[in-house]
């Protein structure tokens, strides 16, 4: 019997599989046994992912349907069915995240933290924030009336105040009024050990910027707008300068939702959502949890509160990095780094070195999201300052990293450095650095190539994978590259490394479908952030049919469906979130010439048909050991793995016995012995540990 593989049966909406992702963020901030402001810290991370989400996924569907745009996807999900669900969904999340907070707020409380309005505080604490108001905010609040003469305000993305009804004391007439609360105050005020959302004590001395006026009620309120930029590049004779336009315009998007507190007046709903021209099914309401759930931020990173949260693990340079010279060391092997278990420093020193060793002649780079105080940047500037080439690619249409990148190219470009601002309807996505050293009479090229960003800060929170090379054949590719970056012939092909849009999806189907023809003794490995591609899917969809076993290992979205009798049987589907965020893209192939290969790329169409990405093989079998021994131990994992069982229903996987298997708890283990073990002892220690560490799998 044939299979039609393109039915939208055999596929999840890649919205929804999100939103499943979302929650098992949510669900880690139940876990009992972390402690209080560790469990905070996904509250917030929950928050601020939903709020990307709404300003650019949600907004992108409203798009749609207002262009009369009918199916999307490879499921056919209508975009009115998505906004449906979606609203659905996450109104009846809403009760999963309040008891999530009061459970949050229950344990914190027993620490002796505490987080109250301003009417549930002592008298003293609230004489404490009288001063504190007419100080600190007093100054800097906006009241704003509104009538026929104050027209509505234009209310930014991500705004936040107080709504309210008025009545005069004089003629007892109604009116509507708002305070702005700025960004550049504290979301919360500290009293002690109390933490006061700044909401309730605007709202306790609103009578002092309403003269003559009472109030009626009032609520909090949040706005989102779709922040999308909207770029036509092929129509633009200045990118820079259409960015920057683009940016101002960000704060002037089409309102997608309005939250609220749970008690807020009909009469200020109306008074809102007349004014937004936002429906009443975009409005979300907040019993007991402040709004803006990104703000605990700040109470997960007060320092006097540092025993409430799991201390850091100190990243190591593990030899031979700890000791020889970086170049060095490359030249005699090629060397893995897996962050953040594993100290970011090598690359930065990588760079540093580089640009100020009189026998580097040139540097290149590609940069996405560098951060906003960047060694590397520095470093390339001293570089150029100093006489030697530097070429640098910088992604300005990063999403939300814009506005820093384009701080960085200015910087870069006005230092003297060829920089490259974008290539038109791509997005370049690779992670590499290429140094160019005369040594010995004749050009010597070192390479560093990675599955994440060059940024230092997100490598102590994202797993990823790097590594450095001396090796010829990539070196070649990579000059290849750059030249490919700075000219116009994208078309153009590498030899050794894959490049997206033309390379790395056809080279994975090829490897996939030689994989296939094991059958039962075939083993698929895939690591990645998301697989939503039809094509890569119904590749993985036909090894399976064939006997291959396939274990998916996709933190995000997965629309590939696992309750499929006679097609997806052999497949297994695992996301891992834990206290790192999950984050390099790893493929491995028990069978296939070269087993192991890492990418900057995820399994999404936007990565394999509209960004340049990379691709590499690990030619080196000590390394591919390496990354198949990772993704053995990640399927061993028992703490932090889910199981996607049916339709968009994951389950978190148990101990079986009283083992537990915490696959970030033991690479943290690793690498800490690891950094006390000889070089001459390593790759006996590393196959001992390795083999030990995978037994369960």
């Amino acid at each position: 019997m044939s299979i039609d593989l393109n039915s939208p049966e055999f596929y999840l909406n890649r919205e929804l599989s999100w939103l499943r992702f979302n929650s098992r963020v949510l669900d880690q901030s139940n876990n009992q046994d972390i402690l209080p402001l560790d469990r905070l810290k996904f509250i917030a991370i929950y928050g601020t992912n939903l709020d990307e989400f709404y300003m650019i996924r949600v907004a992108g569907l409203k798009s749609l349907f207002q262009a009369g745009i009918y199916e999307t996807g490879v499921d056919r999900l209508t975009p009115i069915k998505q906004l449906s669900s979606i609203r659905t969904y996450l109104k009846d999340e809403l009760h999963i995240l309040e008891e999530s907070y009061l459970s949050v707020v229950e344990d914190l409380e027993k620490n002796g933290v505490y987080i109250k309005s301003f009417s549930k505080l002592s008298d003293n604490e609230k004489e404490q924030l009288e001063e504190y108001f007419f100080e600190r905010i007093y100054p800097i609040i906006i009241p704003i009336a509104v009538d026929s003469t104050h027209p509505f305000p234009h209310l930014n993305n991500l705004s936040f105040g107080i709504a309210l009804e008025l009545k005069s004391k004089k003629s007892e007439e109604i009116k509507h009024g708002l305070v702005r609360i700025p960004r550049v105050l504290s979301r919360f005020i500290k009293v002690g050990n109390t933490f006061v959302p700044i909401e309730s004590i605007v709202k306790a001395y609103v009578s002092e910027l309403f003269h003559g006026f009472e109030v009626v009620a009032s609520a909090p309120f949040r706005v989102t707008r779709n922040a999308d930029l909207d770029i036509e590049e092929e129509e633009a004779d200045d990118f820079l300068e259409i960015l920057e336009e683009g940016l101002r315009s960000r704060n002037k998007g089409a309102v997608v939702r309005l939250e609220l507190n749970g008690d807020a007046d009909e009469s200020i709903v109306s008074f809102l959502s007349k004014n937004l021209s936002l429906q009443d099914k975009d409005i979300y309401y907040y019993k007991h949890i402040p709004l803006n759930l990104g703000s605990f931020w700040q109470i997960v990173g007060d320092k006097e509160l540092a025993h409430l949260k799991l201390s850091a693990f100190i990243p190591k340079t593990l030899p031979p990095l700890d000791r020889e010279d970086i170049f060095e060391a490359m030249q005699e092997r090629d060397v893995m780094l897996y962050h953040p278990y594993e100290s970011f420093e090598p690359v930065v020193k990588f760079i540093k070195e580089a640009s100020r060793d009189s026998a580097t002649l040139a540097i290149r780079m590609v940069l996405y999201r560098v951060g906003s105080n960047s060694p590397i940047v520095k470093a390339l500037i001293e570089a150029v300052q100093s006489g030697k080439q530097v070429t640098v690619m910088v992604e300005l249409k990063a999403r939300f990293d814009e506005e820093t990148n384009l701080k960085w190219a200015k910087k870069l470009e006005s230092a003297g450095a060829h920089v490259v601002y974008g290539i038109p309807g791509l997005k370049v996505h690779a992670k590499i650095a290429q140094v160019i050293k005369h040594k010995n009479g004749k050009l010597q090229s070192y390479l560093h190539l990675a599955t994440g960003n060059y940024n230092p800060s997100t490598a102590k929170i994202y797993t990823d994978l790097s590594i450095f090379t001396t090796n010829s054949k990539f070196n070649s590719d990579a000059t290849k590259f750059f030249h490919l970056l700075t000219a116009f012939a994208l078309d153009k092909k590498l030899n050794t490394l894959y490049m997206s849009p033309t390379q790395i999806k056809p080279k994975l189907q090829r490897l996939i479908e030689k994989e296939a023809e094991y059958g039962s003794e075939g083993h698929i490995i895939l690591k990645a952030n998301a697989l939503v591609d039809q094509d890569i899917i119904k590749s993985i969809y036909k090894a399976s049919v064939a006997g291959c076993r396939v274990d998916l290992i996709i933190r995000g979205i997965c629309c590939l469906r696992v309750d499929i009798e006679g097609v997806s049987d052999n497949i297994r589907v695992h996301s891992i979130v834990g206290k790192y965020l999950e984050h390099p893209r790893l493929y491995w192939f028990k069978n296939a010439k070269v087993n192991a290969y890492i990418s900057s790329a995820d399994l999404m169409p936007r990565n394999l048909d509209r960004r340049i990405e990379l691709m590499i093989p690990i030619e080196s079998e000590i390394l591919s050991q390496r990354v198949e021994n990772i993704l053995k131990v990640q399927l061993a994992d028992n703490r932090h793995r889910y199981r996607l069982e049916k339709e968009y229903n994951y389950i978190k996987v148990e101990p079986t016995n009283d083992e537990i298997v915490d696959s970030q708890e033991a690479f943290e283990r690793y690498v800490a012995k690891m950094s006390k073990v000889h070089s001459k002892n390593r790759s006996k220690y590393i196959s001992k540990l390795a083999k030990k560490m995978i037994k369960e799998s």
